[in-house]
C-alpha cells in the first residue's frame, strides 16, 4: 500500500521536473496532531515530528532521538531512517531539485535545512492530497468562548497587550498564524483537533487593537450568536487576498515559527513584511492564577483516576491483559469525571522491549501481553474542563533486578533534581536539563529527548517557548507549566520514565517548581540506599500530599495502598 502511494507520487516528478518531494509531519496550521497527516500516508510513521524525502529510486525518513527505534519499525523497509540532525544542508540532495507544499513551510525551515545544498520548487496543489483524498470529512463543529471566570482574563486586556507590543517595535500589524496563539488572544476554542481544544483559524490584528478572524464563517455561528464576535471581524480564506490588498506599505510581523511561506510571500506583495517570534508565544506561556488553579483542579481529577489504575493493574487484576487492555482501563477512569473531555495525546503503553521505544503506540491489533517479569511504562494525558495533563509512570509486578532498580534510582535523582532545583540560579531549560542529566551520567547513562516540555492552559499538551531541553534559553518565569520526565531506554529491553507537570511559583521572593501531577511512585522499584537525606524527604513529602489530595475520593482499598507509599 506505502510502495504504491510512493510510486504513484514518483510518477508526477518528471511533469513538474523536480527530483523529490519532501513532505513533513505538520499541516498548514503547524499542527502536532492534525486529523490530515500526510508523513503517516506516505511512509506509515505515526510520531509526532519528522521528514520524509522521496527521490526518483531512495526514500530518506528524518526523525529525531526519540523516534529512531519506532520508525525503523514502522517504516525501515522502505525508508532509509536518519537521524534528525543529519538533515541540516544535507549532502544527499546535492544539486537537486525538490519540491514543496508552501504551506506547510516556513521559509525559516526551508533555509536551514535545505537550501545551501539543494533547490527548492514551491508546488501549489500538494502531491500527497493528489494521490490520497481519504480524510475524514472537514470537522464543522462550532468555535466556542471561555468565560473570563475560567481563563482569569479577558480578551480585551490581552489585546492591549498586543497594541503595545506592536507600538514599542513601531509596527502596524501582526499575523497570528498559530491557532492556539488566537484561540488564547481570543479567549476560544474549537474541535480541529483529535488532542487539543483547537480553532483552526488565523487573526490580523493593528496596532489600535482592530482586527479580523481568517476562518470558515460555519465555524463561528455560536459565537455570533452569543454576540462574542462580530461579522465585521470575521473575513473568509477566500476574501482573504482582497482584503490584504488594504495593506500596502503596512509594517506587518509575521510569525517565523508558524507563518507558512505561503503566506509569507502572500503579504510581501503588499506590505513591508518583518519576520519574528509571535510575542503571544511568551505571554500564553505565562498562566495566571486563575489558570493555575484550573490546572490544579484538574490534576486531583487525574490523579485519582490515575492512582485507581495502577491499584487496579498492580493489586487487583488477575487476568492476562495487553497493553491496549491497559490503557483501554485507564481511559475507562478517566471518563468517570464529569470533568474529563478526551486525551491530551495518544497513551503509550509499553511492557518490556516496548517501553524502550520512547514514543510508542499500542493497537488493537498490534499489542503484546504484558509480562509481569517486565516493567511497565505509561505515559498519558487528559483535557478537562479546564486543563491539560501529562504523566509518566513506570511500574513492577515482581521483585525488580538490582540493576533495573538501580537505573529507575537513578531517573529518580534526576527527577528529584529539577523538581528542587534553584531556578534563580538555574534560569533557564539549558541550565536545568544538564543538571538534570548529572545523576544519570555518574552511571554512564543519558537520554534521547528533553527533560521537559511547555505545556498549554486547556490548549497543547506540548506548548513552548518554555522547554527543559540542552538548547533553549527562554527564561523561566513565574506562572510557566512545564513536564519534568528524565529517562533511560535499553534497546530491546526496557524503559524507564518519570513524569511530572510542574509549575513555577513565587515564595518568599524565590522562584520554585511545584507539583501539579499527583500520583505515587512505583516504591518497589526505588533503592533506598542511593537516595541522600533530602531525596528522601522529598518522596516522603509528595507521597503524603499525594494521600492528602486524592484520599477521600478513593474506595478503602485503595486508600490504604496509597497510604503506604507514606
Amino acid at each position: 500500500m506505502i510502495h504504491e502511494r510512493i510510486k504513484k507520487l514518483r510518477s508526477k516528478f518528471n511533469l513538474l521536473k523536480i527530483d523529490g518531494y519532501i513532505i513533513p509531519k505538520n499541516d498548514e496550521f503547524f499542527s502536532e496532531y492534525s486529523s490530515k497527516d500526510r508523513l503517516k500516508i506516505i511512509s506509515n510513521f505515526s510520531g509526532s515530528a519528522g521528514y520524509a524525502i522521496i527521490l526518483k529510486r531512495k526514500n530518506y525518513l528524518f526523525v529525531d532521538g526519540r523516534y529512531t527505534l519506532q520508525a525503523k519499525i514502522e517504516s525501515g523497509k522502505l525508508f532509509h531512517i536518519t537521524k534528525f540532525e543529519k538533515i541540516f544542508n544535507c549532502k544527499l540532495f546535492k544539486n537537486l531539485t525538490l519540491g514543496i507544499d508552501p504551506k506547510l513551510f516556513t521559509s525559516q525551515q526551508i533555509n536551514r535545512f535545505f537550501k545551501k545544498k539543494t533547490f527548492i520548487k514551491e508546488i501549489k496543489h500538494n502531491l500527497v492530497d493528489s494521490i490520497y483524498n481519504k480524510y475524514s470529512l472537514l470537522q464543522t463543529k462550532p468555535f466556542f468562548s471561555l468565560d473570563k471566570k475560567i481563563v482569569g482574563e479577558n480578551h480585551i486586556k490581552k489585546i492591549k497587550k498586543v497594541c503595545l507590543f506592536l507600538k514599542n517595535n513601531k509596527m502596524d500589524y501582526l499575523f497570528i498564524s498559530a491557532p492556539e496563539n488566537v484561540a488564547w488572544l481570543l479567549n476560544i476554542r474549537g474541535f480541529d483537533n483529535p488532542y487539543s481544544p483547537i480553532p483552526n483559524c488565523r487573526l490580523l490584528i493593528n496596532k489600535n487593537g482592530k482586527f479580523v478572524l481568517i476562518s470558515n464563517l460555519i465555524k463561528l455561528r455560536k459565537l455570533i450568536k452569543e454576540k462574542k464576535l462580530k461579522k465585521k471581524n470575521i473575513v473568509e480564506l477566500k476574501n482573504f487576498e482582497v482584503f490584504i490588498s488594504r495593506l500596502k506599505n503596512k509594517k506587518i510581523i509575521i510569525d517565523n515559527i508558524s507563518c507558512s511561506l505561503y503566506y509569507e510571500n502572500f503579504f510581501k506583495k503588499k506590505a513591508k513584511v518583518f519576520l519574528k517570534e509571535d510575542p503571544v508565544y511568551l505571554l500564553k506561556s505565562i498562566k495566571n492564577k486563575t489558570e493555575i488553579n484550573n490546572m490544579i483542579n484538574s490534576h486531583i481529577f487525574d490523579g485519582v483516576a490515575l492512582t485507581r489504575f495502577l491499584y487496579w493493574i498492580k493489586n487487583i487484576n488477575k487476568k492476562k491483559i495487553t497493553e491496549f487492555d491497559a490503557q483501554k482501563k485507564l481511559e475507562i477512569l478517566r471518563k468517570k469525571n464529569k470533568n474529563y473531555l478526551f486525551p491530551s495525546f495518544n497513551t503509550i503503553a509499553g511492557t518490556g522491549s516496548n517501553g524502550a521505544i520512547i514514543h510508542y503506540r499500542a493497537e488493537k491489533n498490534n499489542t503484546k501481553h504484558i509480562d509481569k517479569k517486565d516493567i511497565f511504562l505509561c505515559d498519558s494525558g487528559g483535557q478537562y474542563k479546564y486543563g491539560t495533563t501529562d504523566v509518566t509512570r513506570t511500574i513492577c509486578f515482581t521483585r525488580p533486578k538490582q540493576n533495573i532498580k538501580s537505573i529507575f534510582t537513578g531517573v529518580l535523582k534526576s527527577h528529584i533534581a529539577v523538581t528542587t532545583v534553584d531556578i534563580d540560579k538555574n534560569f533557564n531549560g539549558a541550565l536545568i536539563d544538564k543538571l538534570a542529566r548529572k545523576n544519570l551520567k555518574l552511571k554512564g547513562l543519558n537520554y534521547e529527548h528533553g527533560t521537559g516540555h511547555g505545556v498549554g492552559f486547556f490548549l497543547n499538551v506540548h506548548e513552548g517557548p518554555q522547554a527543559i531541553s540542552k538548547y533553549n534559553k527562554i527564561k523561566i518565569r513565574e506562572g510557566m507549566v512545564l513536564s519534568n520526565e528524565p529517562g533511560f531506554y535499553k534497546k530491546a529491553k526496557f524503559g524507564i520514565r518519570i513524569e511530572n507537570l510542574v509549575y513555577v511559583k513565587k515564595v518568599n521572593k524565590k522562584l520554585i517548581f511545584k507539583n501539579l501531577t499527583l500520583a505515587p511512585i512505583d516504591n518497589e522499584l526505588i533503592d533506598y540506599k542511593e537516595l541522600n537525606k533530602r531525596e528522601k524527604e522529598y518522596l516522603f513529602k509528595y507521597h503524603l500530599e499525594v494521600y492528602l489530595r486524592l484520599s477521600k475520593y478513593l474506595s478503602k482499598p485503595e486508600r490504604r495502598w496509597l497510604a503506604s507509599f507514606i
